[in-house]
């Protein structure tokens, strides 16, 4: 492994595979073994077929979508968790893992300058470890409809009464959480012009409507970041009237809520007091790798009211006491391993202080790259937010050419993006092995992308 991540680190590999459809699977036997094969077999085989055959996403040069980053101390967690083989489902079933979770949630809302409602500590609230953000927000609609409907929401004669909103620039995950909750398509509240921010006045409009036509509104979700643009929702204002309408407010923070680690950026949790429930992807951008998403409420009460199923075989002495957390009732699967590890070890791997410095190392090679396009000739910069750069060339033509050239090069990953109606490219930095070496390079691929086409051929692309 060490010698992959070296590999990687001096870009020694492509970014993306130059494989066709299907060519790991005719690679690969069509049966499994009758015979046990060794795990040095094994090992060998991975490196021969599945590696050559992956995206990999800590490639100093892959800018795609958002970070997905790693680091040796989460690596050797994810190696001892697995070896210990934990079912923390209960605190009965592995006490250490469920207070460990707890111990580790509570660091992370104090570093991040959460509110103490969102912590353990409280008795009110507290933190979870979710797979993703796309469950964290299930759990968190589960828990508003509880509340809206005061445990009566899945009752014969309430379908189609309740109403999330969200805006278009919310994340897909909060589109597919209103499905699986039974409420079909979210409510689009429209964002302030230019800005793709959520409009809070229009919010406010869309549930006074609502409510005089008879629905019932029970959860806002808004977001710290999104995926397209970076985009901050007003939270304070937001906040304010959900608390005003008794409205469910889910704040999304999956990408740029890791930059509150930093002081200069704590500004991004304004207004979170007023928030019920809180999501930040610690496999996004704290060096931890995936899947590690932190989920807090400071209603726990209503969540596992809401998620809570508790047959004979899943009650003991412990639980019905009260004094312990079970996490089986705030998550949706009834199994959970072992996932406070892995946080664990980072934060005392890196410190919260080693933490800052890798998301300010990001932030400076966005900022570099942003300078370089700026200065650019045909070059034209939309976005700069955190260690997110998007930008376009002088036409949508120029620009949409510049997109497929750059998806044909595996050397580097950016991903398409639309703002303000025009295609755009998107570059987003978190990579442990990128560095101003690579900012330099991945301009001049996109540069010669953009200029002298034929140029590439004598790179080898």
């Amino acid at each position: 492994m060490i010698a992959h991540w070296q590999a990687l680190a001096a870009r020694e590999v492509p970014v993306t595979p130059q494989c066709a459809p299907g060519s790991l699977r005719t690679a690969l036997p069509s049966a499994a073994p009758e015979q046990p094969e060794s795990l040095g077999e094994m090992l060998a085989d991975t490196w021969k077929f599945v590696v050559p055959g992956l995206t990999h996403w800590q490639h100093p040069a892959f800018l795609g979508y958002f970070p997905t980053n790693n680091s040796p101390a989460s690596v050797l967690a994810e190696f001892v968790t697995a070896g210990l083989g934990v079912q923390g489902m209960m605190w009965s079933t592995s006490p250490a893992a469920t207070e460990l979770e707890q111990v580790v949630t509570d660091w992370l809302a104090q570093a991040l300058g959460l509110p103490e409602a969102f912590r353990h500590s409280s008795g009110r609230g507290g933190g979870v470890i979710q797979d993703s953000a796309s469950s964290a927000v299930l759990v968190a609609t589960a828990a508003a409809l509880h509340r809206a409907s005061q445990g009566r929401w899945r009752a014969a004669g309430t379908e189609g009464r309740y109403r999330m909103y969200c805006t278009e620039r919310a994340h897909s995950s909060v589109f597919k959480g209103c499905r699986i909750a039974g409420l079909g398509e979210p409510q689009l509240i429209a964002t302030l012009p230019g800005t793709g921010r959520m409009d809070p006045d229009a919010l406010g409009a869309r549930i006074d409507s609502d409510r005089k036509d008879g629905f019932v509104p029970a959860l806002v979700v808004a977001t710290v970041g999104t995926t397209d643009t970076c985009a901050v929702d007003p939270v304070p204002d937001i906040g304010r009237r959900c608390r005003q309408e008794d409205v469910w407010l889910h704040v999304d923070a999956a990408y740029a809520g890791s930059a509150a680690l930093c002081p200069e950026y704590r500004h991004l949790h304004d207004g979170i007091d007023l928030a019920d429930s809180y999501a930040v992807n610690a496999h996004k951008w704290m060096r931890t790798g995936t899947p590690c998403d932190v989920l807090w409420t400071s209603d726990s009460a209503a969540l596992t009211d809401a998620m809570s199923i508790a047959p004979a075989y899943l009650r003991n002495a412990a639980t019905d006491s009260g004094r312990v957390v079970d996490f089986r009732d705030w998550q949706v699967p009834l199994g959970r391993p072992m996932r406070a590890l892995k946080l664990w070890y980072v934060m005392r791997a890196h410190g919260v202080q080693g933490l800052r410095e890798a998301i300010r190392h990001d932030i400076g090679l966005a900022d570099r790259l942003a300078r370089l396009i700026t200065a650019e000739p045909g070059f034209h910069l939309e976005v700069h937010e955190l260690g997110l750069v998007i930008f376009r060339r002088d036409t949508d033509e120029d620009t949409r050419d510049l997109i497929s050239r750059l998806q044909t090069d595996p050397t580097l990953l950016c991903t398409p993006a639309t703002v303000g109606g025009r295609p755009a490219v998107r570059a987003a930095f978190g990579s442990p092995y990128a560095d101003a070496d690579t900012v330099r390079y991945v301009w001049e691929r996109i540069r010669t992308h953009a200029q002298d086409p034929e140029q590439l051929s004598a790179c080898g692309v």
